[in-house]
């Protein structure tokens, strides 16, 4: 009686910890991976990136995409009423800079 249930019941608790244990090893192993990309492409961001440098990757990954898109220059081109090559050359501009001067932080 008392050591049939006392068996079950530590089957049970293995269980819940071994299926634990893997998920805590699959979350380690995505953490590694992104802490790996983060890394590898600056675009991605980490824990300390602001919301001014967040925003300034997604515009120049906009741009770039723009610029290496002949269909799209046509497409801006053809909207702003210019050529291509301008519509290029004001691109390229605007990637300098594409949300305006970094704002001050208020650590310095």
């Amino acid at each position: 009686g008392i050591n049939a249930e006392y068996g079950g019941l530590q089957h049970l608790i293995f269980r819940s910890s071994s299926s634990t244990k893997k998920k805590m090893a699959t979350r380690e192993t995505l953490q590694s991976q992104l802490e790996h990309l983060q890394m590898k492409y600056v675009g991605t961001g980490h824990a300390d990136t602001t919301k001014f440098e967040w925003g300034v990757n997604q515009h120049r990954d906009s741009y770039a995409s723009y610029v290496g898109h002949e269909s799209l220059l046509m497409y801006f081109a053809i909207a702003e009423n210019s050529s291509i090559a301008r519509e290029r050359f004001n691109i390229l501009q605007k990637m300098l800079q594409p949300c305006g001067p970094c704002p001050q932080r208020e650590d310095e």
